[in-house]
């Protein structure tokens, strides 16, 4: 990405502009968490426990219970992704309106849960691929609307820490999601517990719904409209900034084929498939565990300096995790490193790139900004995960990774380059 971007860039709307570093620049113990905020990550944390929970048994579910294999889950997640951007292209200019967010954002939340839920109900592979893309086309549409609302809440100095904390709630619901798998699985068995997810997602719907309260009592200045909408969005630099961002999406894979991979590699002959199934749903939450604490982090590095050099150490760290994941350890602890490795480089990047599209565009353009960011992340997922899918199984699964990893060694080149926006 460029990540080059200013963080307080043109668009601000709440506050005089400040370099970061600059001594005028807002103390640290500057007040930047509202209840709008909150919710917001709330939000998140209660959606993605929700949808994280199907997320770490759908392997085993597609594969065991439907007898699908890991190239069908590598095009059912592509395609989903793939859903996923075009319904955030297609809501995102729709959520520049701040009268039609909430409803975006709420909407979006509640379909997501339900669709999630219902996957337990399949019993074919093309029914259960349905229901993931409904709920991913529900997640997209929500997401431009979620991250204006977020922007709106936050003044411009603040807003990677905003972002941060809206990504820890990501990743922490991302952590509970697979404790709650692992603890209901073998009582309640696949089905019965991927029907749970419902729970924590109407829980998301309500929190959302706060925040939109919130936010609806936020002034906003408006600045004048000159020039078409996709016009404006290039002169603000956001096109150019989109180039390492794509880049790095071509080789962002579904974790769902980091799980399995890691199953395959922890089933050996002293351990069951279930066992390793287990230990490796549990060393995914631990990955969602060091890319909550990283994002949070991330969020006020990115205060002090800029997207760019935290969007190109998400990239370093991603690379490290994919080329673990090609070698193919089958030590547990190895197979840690290697997640939390990929989980301090989803927790650096997604922060940093949204609060790039946070600080580079006013109010009335953030929501066509932040769909053109979600369609780049999902048409890079699409490719990503339907390309290491089929590599994984037509050469070798570390073939696949090491194809992913040389992405991203790409995107953090691609970002130390490309010029800073004026």
């Amino acid at each position: 990405m460029t990540p080059g971007g200013d963080p307080h860039g043109r668009g601000a709307n709440r506050a005089p502009e400040s370099k970061p570093g600059d001594a005028s620049a807002p103390a640290p113990e500057e007040a930047w968490v509202s209840r709008g905020i909150i919710g917001v990550a709330a939000s998140s944390l209660f959606s993605d426990s929700g949808h994280e929970l199907t997320t770490a048994l759908l392997p085993s579910f597609l594969i065991s219970v439907l007898h699908a294999s890991a190239g069908t889950l590598g095009v059912i997640e592509g395609i989903s992704d793939g859903l996923l951007g075009l319904a955030q292209l297609v809501s995102g200019p729709i959520a520049n309106d701040r009268n039609k967010r909430g409803r975006l954002a709420s909407g979006g939340y509640l379909i997501t849960a339900v669709a999630t839920g219902a996957i337990g109900l399949s019993v074919t592979i093309w029914q259960a691929g349905t229901l993931r893309a409904l709920a991913w086309v529900a997640r997209g549409a929500r997401s431009p609307a979620r991250d204006s609302l977020l922007a709106s809440l936050a003044s411009p100095t603040t807003a990677g820490r905003a972002f941060g904390l809206e990504r820890a709630g990501d990743n922490l619901g991302a952590v509970a999601g697979p404790l709650l798998a692992v603890a209901f699985v073998n009582v309640l068995g696949i089905r019965t517990t991927m029907l749970l997810a419902v729970i924590p997602g109407l829980f998301a719907a309500i929190a959302i719904t706060l925040a939109v309260r919130e936010a609806r009592r936020v002034p906003i200045a408006r600045t004048r409209r000159a020039g078409f909408e996709m016009a404006r969005l290039r002169r603000a630099g956001l096109f150019g900034a989109m180039v390492p961002i794509g880049l790095f999406e071509v080789g962002n894979v579904a974790t769902t084929l980091l799980i399995l991979r890691a199953t395959q590699l922890l089933h050996t002959g002293a351990r069951s498939l279930v066992a390793a199934t287990s230990l490796a749903i549990l060393i995914y939450a631990a990955h969602n565990a060091v890319g909550s604490v990283v994002a949070f982090g991330g969020g006020h590095w990115i205060d002090r300096s800029g997207p760019r050099v935290v969007f190109a150490s998400g990239a370093i760290c991603y690379g490290g995790g994919y080329t673990a994941f090609a070698l193919g350890p089958r030590s547990w602890p190895l197979l840690l490193a290697a997640f939390s490795l990929a989980g301090s480089g989803i927790g650096l990047a997604e922060t940093a790139e949204s609060a790039l599209v946070a600080g580079l565009l006013p109010d009335e353009l953030r929501g066509a900004g932040f769909g053109l960011l979600g369609g780049v992340q999902s048409a890079g997922g699409l490719a990503a995960s339907t390309a290491v899918g089929l590599i994984y199984v037509a050469v070798s699964p570390g073939a696949g990774f090491t194809y992913a990893a040389s992405w991203m060694v790409l995107a953090a080149v691609a970002s130390m380059l490309l010029k800073r926006p004026r």
